[in-house]
């Protein structure tokens, strides 16, 4: 199965918009190295400009370099970029509605051995509170590119959420094209719908192929996009298959999983089962052993998929 890194994306895609636009600037706090924006600054020395270990100063002089006319991308580690600095965000950024983007790396438990305290699985939720504030998680690092080439041409705030660890090619046919607040059907199915973000997608299309082994037919959605969510693809999709399981790597709390309960509540409701970490921090181990202590593996969307099934003849009927 081959592998590519969104963090390496992310630079390569930097690097090419900074060649393209002289307005685009790059910020990192000290983690350029991680971040990958170090790409960016070797050839861009004039652009970038490394904030130190302080985040807060980070997104303030990016509100500030946005408000003058220019494309900031601003970078650190998710724990960081969006708990440290969570009153500049809001202040400074998503309340004067400026044109900054927060590109975060190491999001969620797949950070590993650094533990709960680096482990952000909050990061949605607090990014998807604030208005005016698109939230964006891709899927692998083809779409990652495209999520960065797209964002720099969006005016307004945006988060992305990247990671530590690579994640399995899922877009490797070159037809593939991101469209901001568009979820992607990768299956078709008929009898439930996993709707997941980031590395759980390709956890979810394990799942299909194991539940199609079992006669069930999975309806498997990228939601890459959480705010502004697709609501019509949600719907139509709760409309088709009657059940959504949703997947992702935060806590259940706040994140994809009550995005999608949110449409559903109000327009048309059906059983839903969410997938990903309960009222809980994180903790130390390596990644593939803590996907499968919080049980984000195929085999927990299997089993939540056959149960939540046999709820589906109880299912609400519309709201008119």
């Amino acid at each position: 199965m081959e592998k590519a890194s969104l963090r390496e994306a992310y630079g390569r895609a930097l690097l090419e918009l900074g060649r393209r636009n002289e307005n685009i600037v790059v910020l990192d706090a000290d983690l350029s190295g991680s971040t990958k924006t170090k790409m960016f600054a070797k050839e861009f020395p004039n652009r970038f400009f490394n904030m130190g270990v302080a985040e807060q100063d980070m997104i303030g002089t990016a509100a500030g370099l946005a408000a003058s006319g220019k494309i900031p991308f601003a970078s650190t580690f998710a724990i960081f970029a969006t708990g440290r600095a969570w009153e500049q965000i809001r202040q400074s950024v998503a309340y004067a509605g400026l044109n900054v983007k927060i590109v975060a790396s190491h999001g969620g438990i797949t950070v590993g051995d650094d533990g709960g305290s680096h482990q952000a699985i909050e990061d949605i939720a607090l990014m998807r509170i604030l208005p005016h504030m698109a939230v964006i998680v891709p899927a692998d690092a083809i779409e990652m590119e495209q999520v960065i080439y797209t964002i720099a041409e969006y005016e307004g705030p945006v988060y992305v959420r990247g990671s530590r660890v690579n994640f399995p090619i899922i877009y490797n046919n070159g037809d593939y094209h991101f469209q901001l607040g568009k979820g992607s059907i990768i299956r078709e199915g008929e009898d439930i719908t996993i709707i997941a973000t980031g590395l759980m997608v390709h956890h979810t299309l394990e799942a299909a192929k194991e539940l199609e082994n079992c006669g069930i037919s999975a309806r498997v959605i990228n939601m890459s996009t959480i705010k502004p969510i697709d609501k019509e693809l949600i719907i139509e999709s709760a409309k088709i298959t009657g059940a959504i399981v949703t997947a992702e790597e935060h806590l259940i709390i706040g994140g994809l999983g009550s995005a999608v309960c949110e449409v559903l509540s109000e327009s048309y409701p059906v059983p839903v089962k969410r997938i990903g970490i309960e009222d809980r921090f994180g903790i130390s181990g390596k990644p593939e052993a803590l996907l499968a202590y919080f049980h984000l593996m195929p085999e927990d969307i299997i089993e939540a998929a056959k149960r939540l099934l046999d709820c589906k003849p109880y299912r609400l009927r519309a709201i008119a």
